[in-house]
């Protein structure tokens, strides 16, 4: 099955689409301008601003070279122009740009050589002239080829950390290899499915959403992993045959990884409310992902571990009727500090994530386009060269789609509104008119925004006109928008999601509201941290208006799965007869060890993000890393420790426990080992 699969996985990079319209609110302005110029004739135009300049001042050779370059630009591409654009020059007279809009291109792979053709045939020039080809098509292709590279580098650095991690884990030759061998096996199992989904069901599939899919299959699916090895050791000792201890170990950790998933890919799909396409197809995307690790992790790897018997523990063999080595953990030293003065622990731990949730007022503005790079490409470095001659204007078109009947009235109003330099019409084709408006102000500036914003204002009212504003700077505008529109719509489902998940798991109110209280306030220090980090240290210069409801999904669904191992134990121990305190102290003592190993590989897997050159990956890779630390090494090991003892059998309400205390030290024995056995 999983040999049928890898044809198939192979060809999901073939059908990842990462246009503009892919990226933007399905009902914005901005995007039906998007569709509409698609529509017209040439298609979905590649604008591109061809850059000429000297420091010192162009010189008349250089104003005769750019001109004839511009001329053989126009000569060898089709172009809505149809002939060579006119000069614009700086006031200093230091640069001049022509702006360039190529038609005809079907698919982002052909803009994407047409752009390297352009760059190709300028690269020819006087000495000491700079010539950058910028531009919204250049930009995009830009991204194409940052992305295009970006899922060898993720797939094997990925690969790489969770080895490791493994290795340090488990301490055994063979051992770290067969959880690995099995996610990866999920890994191309999840694209083979995705694949068939966009098939199927035309599913969007973008870079940003497959590589996160990869990070969660290795993330999530190496968790289960950890968790089920652990319990599989466990019963070794108690089972003669391996069978049998697998058996008993996916019945005691099964419906905590069952639940675990289910958060994970609930909260995934509340992202199907957002209105932004890319939140709303990266939902099914990883959701795919974490159930197809999870299907390996309760199948195939309990096979692989079954057939391999004792001795893939090797050196450390569990062997039958065996005890543990009997041993002070660390995970029990710590839960017995929290139970000596719960209270203090709570509050200074809540203390210490309040204050650390501050640092949200430091974070950086909204991305900007010349930002989202790492590292600065052409087009970036064009953007800049621009803003810095052309200051006060703008050099990208805001653009106006309208009806063709309507097109004299709507040229007249955009002309006329405040803020506009100039208005010129375009191409018409299919009923509709575009119309390209050139602001005073320069791009994604507060005067530009204005501009918009009066531009829609004026031409909305325009009856028959059916006017759209849209443009790069007017797709910012309505991402923006968008994202708070997501936040209000889409957090509440997911945290509705996981309360009903968790409470019908742990068969109580009080836990589930206690697990969740607890991941929130973990995504507000981590974002606080953001705050501390982003600009003061990376240079990030602001973040993706998607990054905080991203974020809070991931966190908040996958920071649960460790409340879900801790809390799913400490109900199995109470069930046992055990007092809520040392129902507490056991489960973190048998789960504490798995729960930090998890911890630190989804850590590291997502901060494998940050090796990504696209800034909105880097910023997800440290708010979800360090979220998962503090999750993982405060929250659950004191807090929710300290919370429980706290409350005590009220943890449990209004569950039977709750009704139910039990009797101090009344434990219910496990099944005895035969004497002849030990």
């Amino acid at each position: 099955m999983l040999l049928a699969a890898v044809p198939f996985a192979g060809k999901l990079g073939d059908v990842k689409r990462d246009t503009a319209v892919d990226y933007l609110p399905a009902s914005a302005d901005s995007t039906q301008v998007a569709k509409l110029q698609a529509a017209l004739p040439g298609g979905d135009t590649t604008d591109l601003v061809l850059v000429y300049r000297r420091d010192g001042g162009l010189t008349a050779a250089d104003r005769e070279a750019a001109a004839a370059q511009v001329a053989r630009v126009v000569d060898r591409h089709a172009t809505v122009q149809g002939r060579a654009p006119q000069a614009i020059p700086s006031r200093d007279r230091t640069t001049v740009m022509y702006p360039v809009a190529l038609t005809g291109l079907t698919d982002e792979t052909e803009r994407a050589d047409a752009v390297k053709d352009v760059r190709a045939e300028l690269a020819d020039h006087p000495k000491g002239l700079s010539v950058q080809v910028g531009g919204q098509g250049a930009l995009r292709a830009d991204s194409q080829e940052v992305f295009a590279s970006t899922d060898g580098t993720l797939m094997f650095a990925t690969v790489g950390v969770v080895a490791v991690l493994l290795i340090l884990t488990y301490r055994s030759p063979l051992l770290w290899l067969v959880p690995l061998v099995v996610v990866g096996a999920a890994a191309m199992a999840s694209m083979a499915v995705v694949y068939g989904l966009v098939q199927g069901f035309d599913l969007v599939v973008t870079s940003m959403s497959s590589s996160i899919m990869t990070v969660l299959v290795f993330g999530a699916g190496t968790d289960y992993a950890l968790l089920l090895v652990s319990r599989y050791r466990e019963e070794l000792r108690r089972h003669r045959l391996p069978y049998d201890a697998m058996r008993a170990a996916v019945r005691g950790c099964g419906p905590a990884v069952l639940a675990s998933c289910g958060t994970v890919a609930a909260g995934l799909l509340c992202l199907l409310a957002a209105d932004l396409n890319s939140s709303s197809g990266l939902g099914p995307v990883g959701a795919v992902g974490v159930v197809c690790a999870l299907a390996a992790m309760l199948t195939l790897l309990p096979a692989v571990l079954v057939l391999l018997g004792r001795r893939v523990f090797w050196p450390l063999i569990p062997a039958y009727g065996s005890e543990p080595r009997a041993r002070r953990g660390l995970f029990a030293a710590m839960g017995s500090s929290a139970g000596r003065r719960p209270g203090t622990v709570l509050v200074a731990g809540g203390a210490l994530l309040g204050a650390l949730a501050l640092g949200i007022l430091n974070l950086p503005g909204d991305l900007k386009q010349a930002d989202t790079f790492t590292e600065r490409p052409e087009s970036v470095v064009a953007m800049r060269t621009l803003a810095d001659a052309y200051p006060g204007s703008s050099s990208q078109p805001i653009s106006v789609l309208t009806r063709s009947e309507r097109a004299g009235d709507v040229l007249d109003r955009a002309g006329g509104t405040e803020g506009v330099e100039r208005a010129e019409r375009g191409r018409s084709g299919g009923g509709w008119t575009e119309i390209d408006v050139y602001a005073k102000a320069p791009p994604q500036s507060a005067g530009e925004r204005d501009t918009i914003h009066a531009l829609r204002d004026g031409l909305h009212r325009i009856q028959g006109a059916d006017a759209h504003v849209g443009g790069a700077s007017a797709q910012e505008l309505d991402l923006e928008d968008t994202n708070s529109r997501d936040r209000a719509v889409v957090v509440p489902l997911v945290l509705l999601a996981v309360l009903l998940i968790l409470a019908a798991l742990l068969r109580s109110l009080v836990a589930p509201l206690v697990l969740v209280v607890a991941v929130v306030a973990v995504w507000g220090a981590a974002m606080g941290l953001g705050g501390l980090f982003f600009e003061p240290v990376f240079g990030f210069a602001g973040i993706d208006p998607g990054l905080p409801l991203l974020s809070f999904v991931f966190l908040v669904a996958l920071g649960v799965d460790y409340g879900i191992f801790l809390m799913h134990r400490m109900r199995e121990e109470s069930l046992r007869g055990a007092d809520v305190a040392e129902a507490a102290v056991t489960a973190l003592r048998t789960t504490g060890g798995v729960i930090a190993s998890a911890g630190l590989v989804l850590a590291a897997t997502f901060a494998v993000l940050g090796s990504l050159p696209l800034v909105m990956l880097a910023e997800m890779g440290f708010v979800v890393a360090v979220g998962v630390l503090l999750d993982t090494f405060l929250v659950r090991t004191y807090l929710v420790t300290s919370a429980s003892l706290l409350l005590g059998r009220w943890v449990w309400w209004p569950g039977a426990l709750s009704r139910r205390p039990a009797a101090p030290g009344a434990v219910a024995p496990r099944r005895a080992v035969p004497a002849a056995r030990r």
